[in-house]
């Protein structure tokens, strides 16, 4: 072979583009042009629909280790057609990658970081060895454990987009040493920075002056912060290391950070993309994460301690970049302090709302009340049943001791259960438009699985990763618009009703959910073809076949570009409006004006401005038609419950909404699904009643009248102006629609 590596040509492509129309949502394209089209230097351009496609499958389709390692003419002919068949069928939004694989698959930096190819990570906080990985503190050898390896974890997978799930159960956090050394923490910059004015508002030292104040101290350490994003993780890798005896042998207790070569404000970053903070949002981490860490002088770190050290870095990859940083802290049920740790209205402002909050319990776990509370008070916490993740696959298939025994936690929708430093890997079929567009559903979960099977032979960062993405290659074939594909082929919804009967551990009365025959047939050979495309492949590649393969994320930005409801979710409402934020510059707010949509200033941001789209559900008229505001607390259990029975391996991520009446069913409901359900959440449903919200439920006729003032379509508008698109960021959109996952 002359040439291994795949390439689409034009006039394929072309003759797609004639043949299919991409089923856009009404929200579709200016969610993907705001989004995901990657600005073009040498066009002058972002990206158009059909460009970013070829981007994703051909960074794809050359991850299969065969080109490398076995070429052929055989396998280079078979692999171009498979490359096709991914282009027409992600072009069509029959299904597509996650969001992250559209952000950056086929891209430099995604050649030379596979880590970027994932939505989430999880990582265990208690002390482990760094091993040969690309972030290695050089006070440290590869075999050394040390406290601060599960942070870098964690920094540096938020910083290149993931979300991070992280455990701080007592079992972990009981195995982090004694805090050896209060740390005086010093800051400095050179007066020639551009941050040099804002840094120094923050406590930051004038380096000249530092400078001819100290000679080198003896018990002092100086660490010169590299302009990467490994310096910044080192940085903190060091303070923290610092108060413990193990990291510090020589007791030093002065550190002496400079920040002087981070690049200011505005600049670009090449690579992942986006435009650089300055250092002003690590300067600000470091002198809080050091506050914390001083208090616990004598004594162990808490796990109100570490999740607060984990929310603060958070809270800087959220201020260090367009990456909205995603977080789920992973607690003992028995840990009060943790549980409770939100009611500090302070801290929750200031930092703690950066991750999402859940506790752990297992098969014998049956207190729920107190959760139930919380859940009614403030949304949390979570629960996360790392018995069930562990010994079940889909429940159907019965208890599979230690079938996934590995599994510590979750990544932060709870879609997937993961061991330590495991990621998901995630792609979305959407069911119903793939009938609609004539595909074979069987085809469409084949190409999906070998999709997800070719991220896990990415090149990754952590060794840590590595052994576990190699052993499991752990996969994750979502679907959704589920809700459509259900009501169109069944012509109802899959729950037909409830009998009662008693549930023989607690003696209780439970409405047990009736399920149509038709919709078990449907998802079980849906999972059936994905197990079956599996097995085929892995043994083509020589590799294990995936520890489980199976999920249902929530969904959000990638369910809006075709227009699906997300995951599992019911249609918010038949018809409502969606609000997007954009910044006040955003040459799309003009496009959008003279399409004649609504817009006003955000209440809530400064130059910020919210644009209200109006939108029509699938079915919305329909008489079995149902949406989040009406259907019942026990029904949407019953439809977690199915499709954790039927179809899903790995777990369901649903945010089961409630009216305020349905709020005592929660504790209940827990109990009567704890044998089902591996995660859940639940929130109550707001129906449009905060201002400006993102949903808010209209009737038809609003609709239809908010509809007719939309004279033009945006996409032929916004071609027509010549405007400089290289800065479009979208606020408030995420790749879930908890909000949880990451943007890109």
């Amino acid at each position: 072979m002359k040439n291994s590596t795949i390439t689409l040509s034009q006039a394929y492509i072309d003759r797609v583009k004639q043949n299919i129309t991409p089923h856009w949502g009404e929200l579709g394209w200016v969610t993907y042009k705001r989004t995901y089209a990657r600005w073009l230097p040498e066009k002058n351009r972002s990206e158009n629909w059909d460009e970013t496609v070829k981007r994703v499958v051909e960074g794809n389709i050359n991850l299969d280790p065969r080109l490398k390692d076995s070429p052929s003419d055989k396998l280079f002919n078979e692999l171009t057609t498979e490359a096709q068949e991914l282009f027409k069928m992600i072009y069509g939004l029959a299904a597509t990658p996650s969001g992250r694989n559209l952000w950056v698959s086929g891209t430099d930096y995604q050649k030379r970081n596979g880590d970027s190819l994932n939505n989430c990570w999880f990582i265990a906080i208690r002390p482990q060895a760094y091993g040969a990985s690309h972030i290695l503190p050089d006070y440290l050898k590869k075999e050394q454990v040390a406290v601060s390896m599960p942070f870098s974890f964690l920094f540096d997978q938020l910083m290149k987009g993931g979300g991070v799930g992280f455990s701080v159960t007592q079992d972990n956090i009981k195995k982090i040493p004694q805090v050896d050394n209060n740390i005086d923490l010093t800051i400095i910059i050179d007066q020639d920075s551009d941050s040099y004015t804002d840094t120094i508002k923050l406590g930051a030292i004038d380096k000249k002056k530092w400078s001819k104040q100290n000679s080198t101290p003896n018990n002092c350490i100086y660490f010169e912060v590299p302009d990467t994003r490994e310096g910044w993780v080192l940085a903190n890798a060091r303070l923290i290391d610092m108060h413990f005896h193990q990291t510090n042998p020589e007791h030093k207790t002065k550190l002496v950070i400079d920040i002087s070569n981070i690049r200011p404000y505005g600049t670009k970053i090449n690579g992942f993309g986006g435009t650089a903070s300055g250092p002003m949002p690590l300067v600000e981490m470091l002198f809080d994460i050091n506050k914390i860490i001083n208090t616990c002088s004598n004594r162990k770190i808490s796990s109100v301690d570490a999740t607060d050290i984990c929310n603060l870095i958070g809270k800087t990859v959220v201020a260090g970049n367009v990456r909205r940083s995603a977080e789920l802290a992973l607690g003992s049920n028995t840990d009060q302090a943790f549980i409770t740790m939100k009611q500090d209205q302070d801290k929750l402002y200031h930092h703690r709302w950066a991750s999402n909050n859940s506790v752990a319990i297992d098969a014998a776990f049956t207190n729920y009340e107190p959760i139930a509370n919380g859940i009614k008070e403030n949304g949390e916490p979570g629960i996360v049943n790392l018995d069930l993740s562990q010994n079940y696959g889909r429940i159907i298939d019965g208890y599979q001791k230690d079938v996934d025994g590995a599994v510590e936690g979750t990544n932060p929708c709870g879609e997937i259960s993961l061991a330590n430093g495991e990621p998901c890997n995630l792609f979305e079929v959407f069911p119903y438009i793939a009938e609609q567009q004539n595909w074979n559903l069987k085809d469409v979960f084949r190409l999906a699985i070998r999709y997800t099977k070719r991220v896990t032979f990415s090149t990754y960062d952590w060794a840590i990763s590595r052994e576990i993405i190699y052993k499991n290659r752990r996969i994750g074939v979502s679907m959704s618009g589920i809700q459509d594909w259900l009501l169109n082929d069944l012509g109802h919804r899959v729950v037909t009703g409830f009998k009662e009967e008693i549930d023989h551990e607690t003696g209780a009365k439970i409405q047990v959910p009736i399920y149509d025959p038709k919709g078990i047939e449907m998802v079980s050979n849906a999972y059936q073809a994905v197990v079956d495309a599996d097995n085929e492949y892995s043994q083509a590649l020589g590799c294990n076949p995936s520890i489980k393969h199976t999920t249902v994320k929530p969904s959000g930005t990638v369910a809006k570009l075709a227009g699906a409801s997300e995951g599992m979710h019911f249609h918010y409402a038949g018809y409502l409006i969606q609000r997007i934020r954009f910044q006040a510059s955003d040459p799309l707010l003009k496009a959008l004006a003279k399409c004649g949509y609504y817009s006003e200033p955000d209440v809530y941001t400064p130059n910020t401005v919210c644009v209200e789209f109006p939108l029509r559900a699938a079915h919305a008229d329909s008489e079995n038609f149902a949406s989040a505001g009406t259907v019942s607390i026990a029904e949407q259990f019953a439809t977690q419950a199915f499709l954790q029975t039927y179809w899903s391996d790995n777990a369901v991520s649903c945010t089961i909404t409630f009216q305020n009446d349905e709020g005592k069913q929660i504790t209940s409901l827990f109990n009567q699904y704890r044998h089902i359900i591996k995660s859940t959440s639940l929130l109550p449903y707001y129906g449009g009643s905060l201002k400006q919200a993102p949903k808010e439920p209209i009737d038809k006729e609003t609709y239809e009248k908010r509809k007719a003032s939309i004279i033009a379509d945006v996409a032929t508008v916004f071609a027509k102006q010549n405007n400089d698109q290289k800065n479009l960021e979208l606020i408030d959109q995420t790749d879930c629609e908890s909000g949880s996952c990451p943007v890109k």
